[in-house]
């Protein structure tokens, strides 16, 4: 296989890989949880959402039925733009993002979520 065909697998299996992991965080559904919906190991769901094992085409209709989802969005053929859809997931699957975003949208006050944002910005030493 072409060097450059491997790395397009591979970033399919990232995107496929963080969105399987959003959605199941979304749903509140621990590994072990979507694994048995699957059929799975809970290992195996943890390769998968790394991206280090492919998702049979089987698996991947299972998963999508069991995350109230679709194969398309699964693969990211449904939704807004695809390279900015799989930025998105990519962050979203780094352990702690989706429990940050929802303590960032529990703060009331506007103020304090900005300060949240810049203290965050700081810190990753991003200006955006």
């Amino acid at each position: 296989m072409e060097q450059k065909e491997q790395s397009r697998h591979t970033a399919l299996e990232l995107s496929i890989g963080a969105r399987m992991r959003a959605r199941r965080r979304q749903l509140g559904l621990s590994q072990t949880d979507l694994a048995e919906r699957l059929g799975v190991s809970f290992q195996q769901v943890q390769k998968y959402e790394r991206g280090s094992n492919r998702v049979a085409a089987s698996t991947l209709v299972a998963a999508a039925e069991a995350l109230s989802s679709t194969v398309a969005w699964l693969v990211g053929e449904e939704g807004g733009g695809a390279t900015e859809d799989n930025e998105l997931f990519l962050a979203l699957a780094q352990p702690g993002a989706i429990e940050m975003l929802r303590a960032f949208n529990g703060v009331p006050d506007s103020r304090s979520r900005n300060a949240l944002l810049t203290l965050a910005q700081e810190m990753a030493q991003v200006r955006g």
